[in-house]
């Protein structure tokens, strides 16, 4: 991987239910042409081994990576073919990589999925692994900052955590799926949330189709 004007988008991971969210952003982040610098934090990789059997190994990253990419939401192998070349992947316990310093040159990050602990993190500053570091580092510098918050009920302590981040400059974005777009597999439901992701990073997709202002505009029937 050529590294030359290589300025990449930080996606992080937390350990919030939703892997399959992370999954399809990385495929549009990919499909778009973009470069991804990954963290994958140590909770979400029990989540990831919950939800779809697979074991993020740090030694073996580009495999695994490469075999989470391929499966589609409902679990099964093979959906998609995706070159993952274009991602560089940090440990989560590595507070000394690229993503920890503000000089260190990317477009932004988007934390998919983000657990209420992980938005706690982020809004009080504690930098307890990578992923909250490199979240406050770009906030500090100004850089977008899209949270992809997947929990609910959100209790009042979570909803003064967003308003924090919010106020900070981050784009709080819910995982919540919509269902105006004709959506007929659980794979829909979940592009449309990543869709979302990508449209508040300003990345182009095609991963769901758009209000158009016509009632029943999705129905092919």
């Amino acid at each position: 991987m050529n590294d030359v004007k290589r300025t990449p988008w930080v996606v992080g991971v937390s350990g919030a239910s939703g892997t399959p969210y992370a999954a399809a952003v990385l495929r549009g982040l990919l499909a778009a042409g973009e470069s991804v610098d990954l963290v994958v934090s140590r909770a979400s990789r029990l989540t990831l081994l919950d939800e779809t059997a697979i074991a993020f190994r740090d030694a073996h990253w580009r495999t695994d990576l490469r075999e989470w990419l391929a499966r589609g939401a409902d679990g099964k192998p093979g959906t998609f073919v995706v070159d993952v070349e274009a991602v560089r992947h940090w440990g989560a316990g590595d507070l000394a990589a690229g993503p920890s310093s503000g000089s260190y040159p990317v477009k932004g990050m988007l934390i998919v999925p983000a657990s209420t602990a992980c938005v706690a993190g982020v809004a009080l500053g504690l930098s307890k692994d990578l992923l909250q570091r490199a979240a406050s580092v770009t906030l500090k510098e100004r850089r977008k900052l899209v949270v992809a918050v997947r929990e609910t009920p959100l209790n009042g302590q979570t909803l003064r955590h967003l308003v924090t981040l919010d106020e900070a400059g981050a784009v709080v974005l819910p995982a919540s799926p919509a269902f105006y777009a004709g959506a007929t597999h659980i794979q829909d439901l979940v592009d449309f949330v990543a869709g979302r992701v990508l449209d508040a990073a300003g990345v182009p997709h095609e991963l769901y189709r758009r209000w158009e202002g016509e009632l029943g505009g999705s129905r092919t029937d």
